[in-house]
């Protein structure tokens, strides 16, 4: 049964793909380990929870338990990170070095948490595009079975710190979903709709059912996977 390590497990996206797995007692990604600089608030008796606060530990902790798949929805914002320089250390470098030592330690999937956009025309020029791409080509130069690159438009949900503007622009593109849902859909989706269909695409590589061994999921295929099942319950703080 495979083995499972997520960074940035108590962002967003994060804790949205964290309860969900932990919600399905079935899950072939049990057990979970995450490793993150506070607790998540998610607890289970198929997780355990690595609290380190000094990241530059982190990739060799991920090596140490050996998982075969590694889920990094680790990143920062430039003000939260005191500037671009640090901003890069987060968003590129770790994330680099996670894949490098996950691949090493024999990880078969590796998943990445990317963004819409950053392949467009002007994006060689923009810092942020450039860490995105930075990690993604990193990832497919190492050469894992299967890497599953998600790329969500704007990130939709409550955060525990969200800055004016950034606020401003969810609220924009979460309203238009009353007037305008493929608008709204093509800008941005929602955090919990992002984790299903994070979980679902690893669950198809896992099965050896990949659509790719290099597989860009895209905010179309977001919504696809995405999908809420009926009878799925709340993942929210799982308990167990």
């Amino acid at each position: 049964m495979p083995s499972t390590t997520i960074f940035g497990a108590t962002g967003l996206t994060g804790s949205h793909i964290l309860g969900q797995i932990l919600a399905a007692p079935t899950s072939p990604l049990h057990p979970v380990t995450t490793i993150t600089r506070r607790a998540p608030k998610s607890t289970n008796d198929a997780l355990t929870a690595t609290v380190e606060e000094d990241t530059s530990k982190w990739a060799s902790l991920a090596a140490s338990s050996a998982p075969e798949v590694v889920i990094s929805a680790l990143g920062t914002t430039r003000a939260a990170a005191g500037g671009v320089k640090n901003q890069w250390k987060i968003d590129h470098d770790l994330n680099i070095e996670i894949a490098r030592k996950a691949k090493e330690a024999g990880a078969k999937t590796f998943v990445f948490m990317s963004s819409a956009g950053t392949r467009g025309p002007g994006s060689a020029y923009m810092p942020y595009c450039q860490m995105k791409n930075g990690v993604e080509d990193a990832i497919k130069e190492l050469d894992f079975e299967h890497a599953v690159i998600v790329k969500p438009g704007t990130i939709l949900g409550p955060r525990e710190h969200t800055r004016t503007a950034e606020g401003l622009w969810q609220k924009v593109v979460g309203g238009l979903g009353h007037v305008a849902p493929g608008a709204k859909n093509a800008l941005g989706q929602d955090a919990d709709v992002i984790a299903r269909a994070t979980i679902r695409a690893i669950e198809a590589a896992v099965r050896g059912e990949a659509k790719e061994k290099f597989w860009v999921v895209d905010s179309n295929e977001i919504l696809s996977l995405g999908k809420q099942d009926p009878a799925a319950k709340p993942a929210e703080d799982v308990k167990q």
